[in-house]
């Protein structure tokens, strides 16, 4: 369904016929008020067509008009694309200053770990770990306790197994 003013300008563009035509003029409150106002619009149509309508323009004209069009577009490419520099320049994390910064962090580490590595001497036995293998379990308190010992010079392990252990033997104290 079409408003009043959508039915208004298709009466006055001539675009309505036929009982929709019938309709509209029925509708209308001043049907001579109306015919005034559509020839008036008329006239003024005719009227700015006549006055307002493009030049056309000369060979010349139309020559030098594309050059300035160009010239312009140029101009706004060249401005976008030294904005785009300035501002990929300006940034301070650029990707080879990423890089840079990434090698130069994993050398300072490589070489602080060599130094700490090289400038520490292999640790030897725990006094803990030589207490408890110079002890021995008592048969009395634990009669079936077990004492296993493995070890692994390569990896500097040494595993203490104890099965059945109750209590520590009385000569052990743990420091």
């Amino acid at each position: 369904m079409k408003t009043f003013e959508k039915k208004w300008t298709a009466w006055l563009d001539g675009q309505l016929s036929g009982r929709e035509l019938a309709e509209f003029e029925a509708s209308l409150p001043d049907k001579a008020a109306a015919e005034a106002e559509k020839t008036g619009a008329r006239k003024l149509r005719q009227l700015l067509k006549d006055e307002l309508g493009v030049r056309a323009l000369k060979n010349e004209e139309f020559f030098s008009h594309q050059l300035r069009e160009r010239v312009a577009q140029q101009r706004d490419e060249a401005t976008r694309t030294s904005a785009g520099r300035r501002m990929e320049s300006s940034t301070w994390w650029t990707i080879p200053r990423l890089l840079w910064t990434g090698t130069v962090s994993i050398a300072v580490f490589l070489v602080c770990t060599v130094l700490v590595m090289h400038d520490k001497s292999p640790s030897e036995e725990s006094q803990y770990l030589t207490q408890i293998l110079n002890a021995r379990v008592d048969p009395v308190v634990s009669p079936n306790a077990t004492v296993s010992i493995f070890e692994v010079k390569q990896d500097r392990v040494t595993v203490l197994w104890t099965e059945g252990l109750q209590s520590l033997p009385a000569d052990y104290a743990a420091k």
